[in-house]
């Protein structure tokens, strides 16, 4: 199983990538398309239309920190949780034994959640920032200097 745990940094560069672009691929059409019929779903679950364009800044945005694998852990439990209240509002299911209804949501929520908890791995921006610190994020010298001017 060695071989497996070599595979790691790989494995959530993968988890990223695939996450990030079916973000940012549900969150572009809801900010671009004015008249998108997300509005029109938005509205029938009585959800305000300003949440549209939270959702879809959010899905975009962390869409593409998510690739990059910046911010790793804030984005991906931010996502999380938007999954969380899409289950609850937006397809709650009829009974919860019914899970193709809510089994997409449910997947996407708990591999950001998987992501926010083990962080982005070694192949990302996050790692040398802050994960390779002890998860505490310095400044460089250069800007430490001239904060104290």
């Amino acid at each position: 199983m060695k071989f497996l745990n070599a595979l790691q940094p790989l494995s959530l560069l993968v988890l990223r990538l695939a996450f990030g672009v079916i973000f940012v691929a549900h969150g572009y059409p809801t900010l671009a398309h004015r008249t998108s019929a997300v509005h029109t779903m938005f509205a029938q679950h009585g959800i305000p239309v300003y949440w549209v364009y939270l959702s879809g800044a959010l899905e975009v945005f962390g869409g593409v920190l998510l690739v990059a694998g910046l911010f790793t852990r804030p984005v991906a439990l931010l996502m999380a949780i938007e999954m969380v209240l899409m289950i609850w509002k937006v397809t709650p299911p009829a009974s919860y034994l019914r899970v193709n209804e809510y089994a997409y949501p449910m997947v996407v929520a708990a591999g950001c959640f998987v992501l926010a908890t083990t962080g982005a791995g070694v192949i990302s921006i996050d790692h040398p920032m802050f994960e390779a610190r002890g998860g505490k994020w310095k400044a460089p010298k250069a800007a430490k200097q001239g904060s104290r001017s």
